[in-house]
């Protein structure tokens, strides 16, 4: 797996996800290690943006897709029966839950943590992107994984009331709330 610098998702033809999956299940030859293999290559980047928006810090979202990765496979005949993506990122959801319950309180990334531009010119992208993630940070955990998973890993509002568990309501409650405090942080940030 080839990690990709912080930041958000990057925007996909409508229905690519599905087709890598498609691919994933129907060309791949041979056995589970390879089908396993071929996942990771597509799925990895997806799943280590998905973990760095949810955790803040790089490192911490690498530990998290590796766990990922590892509970991905011991149940990978499941898996790849469904949509191996959509399994992996329940896992990671899972997982990245618990640790919240764990430690009961948000580390903010410094802005130190996060990668250099690769050329100068990048610097206003890599600038609005660490802005993006550290107002994320700031939300209450309910609602930063509504917003994340509507609107940056763009699931529809049944998709993430499924995955979270919770009702189409507690969605649209969850991500109005978000918003409205998202825009009062990012007009804050733009005042100073």
């Amino acid at each position: 797996m080839n990690p990709e610098p912080i930041g958000l998702p990057m925007a996909e033809e409508p229905g690519a996800e599905r087709n890598d999956v498609a691919v994933l299940r129907t060309d791949v030859a041979g056995g589970r290690d390879e089908q396993f293999a071929a996942f990771v290559d597509a799925a990895g980047s997806y799943l280590l943006h998905t973990a760095e928006l949810l955790c803040g810090d790089r490192a911490r979202a690498q530990d998290l897709v590796q766990a990922t990765f590892e509970r991905t496979y011991r149940s990978w005949g499941k898996a790849r029966n469904g949509d191996p993506r959509a399994y992996a990122r329940q896992i990671l959801m899972n997982l990245r839950i618990d640790g919240w319950r764990r430690t009961r309180r948000e580390l903010l990334a410094a802005p130190g943590d996060l990668p250099a531009p690769a050329t100068p010119d990048h610097a206003a992208a890599v600038t609005a992107r660490s802005t993006v993630v550290r107002a994320l940070a700031l939300l209450p955990v309910a609602q930063r994984r509504v917003v994340i998973l509507r609107h940056l890993l763009d699931l529809t509002e049944a998709e993430v009331a499924r995955e979270l568990g919770i009702s189409v309501g507690t969605v649209k409650s969850h991500n109005a709330r978000a918003l409205t405090k998202l825009r009062e942080i990012l007009s804050e940030g733009d005042r100073s």
